[in-house]
């Protein structure tokens, strides 16, 4: 069996005992706590997955080059604010939505250039700037919620039945177009490539530097679009937004089977992990636990996947 082979066998597995525990889970749902099937709560649901979705697979692209970004809690915050300020100033709701999303590209642009341009650590430069903007933005606004925004700013929100459907449908295209491009496209395989052995994809041609850099451009213009997809669900925007996201959204990447170590994982993966998150949560609360074990699960997830991917490859090692 090639190196090839084997991975996609482990990647298979690993997407088939996901969807087997998500099944799990609904089969005791249904039995237990059938109301979680409501038309109400599933459309909440269904609301909540889309931006996390959004979120994931540029932190899937940004692990997949063997990188963390775990600023991104902090980058959507700001980009909720700065969408927010934009629409009370009287411009039209798309031009709020791009600029949101333009700053998060900014905000990866900025972490991609320290990580990529001066070969500094992913985790300190993002847990430097995941502080940095998030106390900034704490200065900038005294602590206090964006309020008095346009009514054209709430059409997606408030519980509309056409916004909800278009949020989803704005996630869903998002995960179609990039799953396509990893799958297909030459910069899609340069992802992989740079996270499995940047040297070696040099030798190929490739640019592992850029590659990395247009990881986390792409990352923080995702979380950009995340915090759109949010913050018009709101009258109001907080910029306290996106605390204890990163775990998260990193917890939803890593148990979707992308290795931590970069260079494998799937885009179908990514999606699993994050659906089964979004149930895992709310199903604690209907069959009668703590809403609090979501938070410690998430922890104990990514501490599970590392463990995992270290053993994996002292196997590796050794064969």
């Amino acid at each position: 069996m090639t190196a090839t082979t084997g991975h996609t066998h482990a990647r298979r597995s690993r997407e088939l005992s996901l969807l087997a525990a998500l099944a799990a889970i609904l089969l005791v749902l249904g039995w237990r706590a059938p109301r979680f099937f409501s038309t109400a709560n599933l459309a909440d649901l269904a609301t909540s997955v889309a931006p996390a979705l959004v979120a994931a697979m540029g932190m899937a692209l940004v692990i997949l080059a063997r990188h963390i970004d775990i600023s991104i809690g902090s980058q959507f915050a700001v980009c909720g604010v700065v969408m927010g300020l934009v629409a009370k100033a009287g411009l039209p709701v798309p031009l709020a939505a791009g600029s949101a999303v333009l700053a998060g590209a900014g905000l990866g642009a900025l972490n991609g250039g320290l990580v990529a341009g001066l070969g500094l650590p992913s985790i300190v430069v993002t847990l430097a700037t995941m502080v940095a903007w998030r106390e900034g933005l704490r200065w900038a606004t005294e602590g206090t919620w964006v309020r008095g925004l346009p009514e054209s700013f709430q059409w997606l929100g408030l519980g509309q039945t056409g916004g909800r459907l278009l949020i989803v449908v704005t996630a869903a295209a998002v995960f179609a177009f990039f799953a396509w491009g990893l799958a297909t496209l030459r910069a899609g395989r340069s992802v992989y490539a740079t996270g499995s052995d940047a040297e070696a994809a040099r030798l190929l041609g490739l640019r592992p530097r850029r590659v990395v850099f247009a990881v986390f451009v792409l990352m923080g213009a995702l979380a950009g679009l995340a915090a759109v997809l949010t913050t018009v669900q709101f009258i109001d925007v907080q910029p306290n937004a996106g605390v204890g996201l990163e775990l998260r959204i990193i917890a939803a990447v890593v148990v979707g089977g992308v290795a931590i170590s970069g260079g494998r994982g799937s885009s179908l993966g990514v999606l699993l992990g994050v659906l089964f998150l979004a149930v895992l949560g709310p199903a604690l609360v209907f069959l009668g636990g703590k809403a609090h074990w979501d938070r410690a699960l998430q922890g104990a997830i990514v501490l599970l996947a590392v463990a995992g991917e270290a053993a994996r490859r002292r196997g590796a090692a050794h064969d």
